[in-house]
């Protein structure tokens, strides 16, 4: 939008949107979190005397990194707090890449290699 607005209509344009997206946000923050919490209860099993498997390993690192993100965003949506550190857009945004790969990892049983 920058290359094909003025400052000032784009301005306007990025406020319109988020007029929308803060609507959204947080709704769908609070529904991510609590399906998490549900599937993580439903999916993660019993632990067997040997320990952990690399399954309920790989779930439980996005659980916490799950829990981490949605705490820092219901404290920033609706209670107004902003992080003391990491208050950039990147940090959450890899958390999220690593809870993506994690997902495609988390079914291999690295027991066999």
């Amino acid at each position: 939008m920058k290359q094909s607005l003025t400052e000032e209509e784009h301005k306007k344009a990025r406020e319109a949107i988020m007029i929308h997206v803060r609507k959204v946000v947080p709704k769908a923050l609070i529904v991510a979190v609590l399906s998490g919490m549900y599937l993580f209860s439903q999916v993660f099993g019993k632990i067997s005397p040997d320990g952990l498997s690399s399954f309920q390993i790989a779930l439980s690192i996005k659980a916490f990194l799950g829990l981490w993100l949605g705490f820092r965003g219901v404290n920033q949506v609706f209670f107004g707090i902003q992080p003391w550190v990491f208050k950039s857009h990147i940090f959450p945004f890899v958390l999220v890449v690593i809870i993506i790969l994690l997902s495609q990892f988390m079914f291999l049983d690295f027991t066999s290699f």
